[in-house]
């Protein structure tokens, strides 16, 4: 048996280490981006769709016969108001609503941690920082990933479609400052974590954190290992060339907040 999965942003950071990533017999990844993309290598089953999701034209096309959308695209970054909102937010309403109109059971939404970036270590003395912590946005990118989680709720409760947000940490190829060490997503475990998402059963809705092994973690990952994601990188072991970028005082703001520098940098 067959199974499509879309992805949106299929060019960008995360799209691009998803698209090897979750290559499995039977799958074929529809890849939907503005930006171009590498044509289908031998053996590779990829259907490329040059397009935005926030043409709703274009997503409903795209969601047509895929079992589940892994929505990825959007502004990865503050932004002016205008452009957060239309993007991230009035593009992601698009996403979900197509996808209901197809059909389609399951979506995958890229939230940030930067929807709960005021959340402090204060908060996880007595254990880690839950995954459903209610949002504390540090940026309009902040509240863009906020809402994107209340958009999620919204259509599962409406629909009862399964919907999974991931408040993604730092995700790069190796951790890189001194507060990459609690909140790195290493690309293994990204595409660890999305897999878990595309087999979750019953449906239902989760907002989970999108971070490794960490040792210096401090957000709890109980509630995405409760879904099957076993992530098998930890930071700690690239922890001196992360300390080389700074200072990981956990007082500091940038290691005590979950948004670190987020929170301090002009807004828009």
């Amino acid at each position: 048996m067959s199974e499509r999965i879309l992805l949106t942003g299929a060019a960008g950071r995360i799209g691009t280490v998803l698209r090897p990533g979750l290559a499995r017999p039977g799958r074929v990844l529809r890849l939907l981006d503005v930006a171009p993309q590498p044509p289908a290598a031998p053996g590779e089953r990829v259907e490329i769709d040059t397009a935005s999701f926030t043409d709703p034209d274009a997503i409903r096309a795209a969601c047509e016969g895929v079992d589940a959308v892994v929505h990825l695209g959007g502004c990865a970054g503050e932004a002016p108001w205008e452009t957060i909102r239309a993007v991230n937010i009035d593009g992601t309403q698009r996403v979900l609503a197509a996808a209901v109109e197809a059909g389609v059971g399951r979506v995958v939404l890229a939230g940030s941690i930067h929807a709960a970036g005021f959340r402090t270590r204060d908060e996880a003395v007595h254990g880690p920082l839950p995954a459903d912590s209610s949002a504390r946005p540090d940026t309009f990118y902040g509240v863009s990933k906020a809402a994107v989680e209340a958009l999620g709720s919204l259509y599962h409760s409406r629909f009862g479609i399964d919907v999974t947000c991931l408040r993604i940490g730092a995700f790069r190829p190796l951790p890189t400052v001194p507060e990459d060490l609690a909140r790195w997503l290493s690309p293994g475990d990204a595409v660890r974590l999305v897999e878990a998402c595309l087999r979750v059963e019953p449906a239902g809705f989760r907002i989970l954190w999108g971070i490794s092994a960490n040792t210096r973690r401090w957000c709890s990952l109980s509630e995405a290992e409760a879904i099957g994601y076993h992530p098998q990188d930890d930071a700690e072991r690239y922890a001196a060339q992360a300390l080389a970028g700074g200072d990981a005082d956990p007082a500091a703001p940038r290691n005590h907040l979950v948004g670190g520098g987020f929170c301090t940098m002009p807004l828009g």
